[in-house]
């Protein structure tokens, strides 16, 4: 009877209504009728629902923290959070998750969440990758890479990006290894870069030889990789501090100088954001150094036009302040911070208030990733077992 009700309605305009309902009630929408199901698996209308107009109010903060709960074990959290206005009485949205697969020893401080790219997020700790629809709860562990190096050397992941190739229509995900000498040679000077590529479609990794193209070496730091414009982004350490850009559709990189006020010895550390729909370099003091209140304020330049070295603008100077690492921006004016102890800040941009959160964990474990919510399918997913909610 419900498919012939849903049949009377032109399919355009039934899509139009649809596309109108928050995305828990287009969900419960999946398991009423055959047609509605069909209609809402299609790659026309997961692509209308992620491209459908939304706004800052819509974003959802996914949270991750990691808490000890044995000797070197640890549990790992995602919490998805949101605010009625922009300010810190946060209410979570949905139960809490535990992350799937991912280490659960102290090297948790290592999670990566990259993302969110067209409504998935890149879960990985350098050894497990997962993809992970933070809407649908629906996840999947990917297939490790298959490449090692050859006896007497090492390859080490320095990079790890996500990002979607708009001209094969694939997501594909990017690690940088370096390959080096080990024992018994310990050739150390022999350096070779080598790109690993995972695309989705295919369920294949790929390695790329760039032995001949001197990359910069990547810091492994919270906030660093950000997919922006159809490249990948990295904070790189070369002959001189750079962005290492790596478009995801020719499979070329370039490389992007940095602010003139950027360079190797000013004691600073580096993020990647999106502020105001610009790339965003976030300039903050190495977590552990003493601050100078006098020298040490964090900078924020946003690249008004992508590309153009000479369109850097500082458009924040922001006071001293003890933290780990940035984490993310909502609302284009709230900056999450983690503190040295663990716990989460947050920093307004535009008055400079800051606060401690009521939200803590293992230090430097903590991840913010802000994302709205889409339909995108991952196949061979898995739904997130319901044992694990909180």
């Amino acid at each position: 009877m419900t498919n012939g009700i849903v049949n009377k309605f032109p399919k355009d305009v039934l899509m139009y209504l649809i596309l109108k309902l928050p995305i828990k009630s287009i969900l419960r929408f999946k398991s009423i009728s055959k047609s509605l199901y069909n209609l809402m698996q299609s790659s026309t209308f997961i692509n209308l629902h992620l491209n459908h107009t939304t706004c800052t109010k819509d974003e959802i903060i996914l949270f991750k923290r990691s808490i000890k709960e044995g000797h070197n074990e640890f549990r790992s959290i995602m919490s998805f959070l949101s605010s009625y206005h922009d300010n810190d009485d946060f209410y979570h949205v949905s139960p809490d998750l535990d992350v799937p697969h991912l280490t659960s020893t102290t090297s948790c401080i290592f999670h990566r969440f990259i993302g969110p790219c067209r409504g998935l997020i890149l879960l990985t700790d350098k050894v497990e990758t997962v993809l992970f629809n933070p809407a649908t709860r629906n996840y999947r562990l990917l297939q490790p890479s298959p490449y090692d190096s050859p006896l007497g050397f090492h390859r080490s992941i320095n990079g790890v990006a996500f990002g979607f190739d708009s001209i094969s229509n694939d997501y594909k995900i990017i690690r940088l290894a370096e390959v080096r000498g080990e024992p018994p040679f310990y050739c150390y000077t022999v350096v070779q870069w080598r790109v690993e590529i995972y695309e989705l479609s295919i369920d294949s990794w790929r390695d790329v030889n760039h032995g001949d193209l001197p990359l910069p070496y990547v810091h492994w730091y919270p906030c660093a990789e950000l997919f922006y414009k159809g490249a990948s982004h990295w904070f790189g350490d070369g002959r001189s501090i750079e962005m290492l850009a790596f478009d995801v559709s020719t499979e070329t990189f370039r490389n992007i100088k940095m602010p003139h006020t950027c360079h190797s010895k000013d004691r600073k550390c580096y993020a990647l954001v999106v502020l105001n729909e610009y790339l965003t370099l976030i300039c903050y003091p190495y977590p552990g150094c003493k601050i100078d209140p006098a020298l040490d304020f964090m900078e924020i330049w946003a690249m008004n036009e992508y590309g153009v070295i000479e369109s850097w603008t500082n458009i924040h100077i922001i006071p001293p302040l003890v933290i780990e690492s940035p984490l993310a921006v909502w609302r284009n004016h709230i900056l999450f911070l983690q503190s040295i102890s663990g716990h989460l800040i947050s920093c307004d941009l535009n008055s400079h208030e800051v606060k401690e959160l009521n939200l803590d964990g293992w230090p430097e474990s903590l991840r913010v990733t802000i994302f709205t919510q889409g339909l995108t399918l991952i196949s061979k997913e898995i739904q997130h077992n319901r044992t694990q909610l909180q």
